[in-house]
């Protein structure tokens, strides 16, 4: 599906369900926009449960001030109002009130972006806006100020955050990007220090070679069409569990030795349906499309490893804390996390983009499960299943040690423990 080809009245709906069942506003808070060609702002009403809200709640704001639709436009319009008066480059406005951005935003503080190269990619550098009151002329110039100086993503002091974009989509992403962030640097503030990356760092990102030779299928077999329905299902299934969200995640799954089909770069994962889906074979991907930023990697772990049939690579917030921490997963918590995870070694930062067959090796090694530093947790299975059971039992696991930190150290399985393990369901 073409998001951007719904009218203005179905975005603001799919998008502010996207944010309350995402969990990143409530039932009265938050509000979204959209600006016509024109001038006229299409605004979500004042007043109007959230969770139920339908095309027609939508409010139509003209150039001259005047509105139209059945209620009230947001209290928050003026802030709107004023930004697209400072940025005519922007099309659209987000504003919500994410736990987690509102706990950086009453501490002060602001979500370190450069902790996955992806996330920084979406957001840039975040602003920050000091306080004013809710609806008031003065919050719509604290607002619009902050956009003026080129940030896409401001945090309200004491409020909540707002982002902005060419469409309503890309401003949305920028607010799931950025609650990702806060949750994921939370969770590894819990186990100690984190790391960031430089511009250096950031720059390896976007010199990846997935723009490979292309060609056309003669046809699509009966089984790779199955994969591909498979393949959508299990990215879905990811956003719907809160494993991937819009902007990261890629899946894979091979059809045969010279071929696997992969998901797409810069896609909305959520609206990712069969005919998004990539074919690759023999190093050259389907013709009109664009594998994702993975493919090498992906080929690589695939050449290497002939009982690998599914890889996952995600940013599930819990497990990606740990790729920026100083701190190890230990899989030792139950006999579920060590039989489906074994060990999960990290890799350094970048062996995914330079040296791609050194993490095919590690999976060779007996690895299913690693963690790539400051970018995801990658997952390989037997099939897409296998794969994304790895990826929820170290989304679960990961959880587990960081909500433990309160409590107590945690007190590994013993060796003696691990041994048998081993010996009933490994060997």
């Amino acid at each position: 599906m073409q998001f951007d080809l719904l009218s203005p009245r179905h975005q603001l709906v799919r998008i502010m369900q996207r944010i309350y069942y995402g969990g990143m506003t409530t039932l009265s808070g938050g509000n979204l926009s959209i600006r016509d060609e024109d001038g006229t702002i299409w605004i979500t009403p004042s007043g109007v449960d959230k969770g139920k809200l339908t095309a027609a709640d939508m409010m139509c704001v003209y150039p001259d001030g005047t509105d139209e639709g059945l209620h009230r436009p947001s209290s928050e319009l003026p802030f709107h109002q004023a930004i697209y008066r400072e940025r005519p480059d922007i099309k659209a406005i987000v504003h919500a009130h994410s736990p987690a951005l509102v706990a950086f935003s009453i501490a002060r503080k602001l979500p370190d972006t450069r902790i996955i190269p992806q996330a920084h990619r979406v957001c840039g550098e975040v602003g920050y806006a000091p306080y004013a009151l809710p609806g008031s002329e003065a919050l719509g110039e604290s607002i619009a100020k902050t956009f003026a100086q080129g940030f896409d993503a401001v945090l309200l002091e004491n409020h909540g955050v707002v982002t902005a974009g060419q469409s309503l989509l890309e401003a949305f992403q920028r607010l799931e990007t950025l609650d990702f962030c806060a949750r994921t640097q939370m969770y590894a503030l819990t186990l100690g220090k984190f790391s960031t990356l430089s511009d250096e760092q950031l720059e390896i990102f976007e010199h990846r070679d997935n723009y490979l030779p292309t060609f056309t299928p003669e046809m699509h077999s009966s089984h790779e069409r199955e994969q591909r329905e498979k393949l959508v299902d299990m990215v879905q299934r990811a956003c719907e569990r809160h494993l991937m969200i819009s902007t990261e995640g890629v899946a894979s799954t091979r059809l045969d030795d010279s071929a696997f089909l992969i998901t797409p770069t810069g896609f909305d994962r959520p609206s990712i349906d069969i005919e998004n889906i990539v074919l690759v074979r023999d190093g050259q991907q389907e013709n009109g499309k664009l594998a994702s930023r993975s493919v090498l990697l992906h080929q690589a772990i695939y050449e290497k490893n002939p009982d690998v049939n599914a890889i996952i690579t995600a940013q599930s917030p819990y497990a990606t804390a740990f790729t920026i921490s100083e701190k190890a997963l230990d899989t030792k918590t139950i006999p579920e996390s060590y039989i489906m995870l074994l060990d999960t070694p990290e890799m350094p930062y970048g062996t995914q983009y330079k040296q791609p067959e050194h993490i095919a090796k590690m999976v060779a090694e007996g690895h299913p499960v690693l963690l790539l530093q400051n970018d995801c947790v990658l997952t390989t299975g037997k099939d897409l299943l296998n794969a994304f059971d790895r990826l929820e039992v170290a989304e679960f696991t990961a959880r587990s040690l960081i909500e433990s930190a309160s409590i107590g150290e945690l007190v590994p399985i013993g060796d003696n423990e691990i041994d048998d393990l081993v010996a009933k369901f490994l060997s």
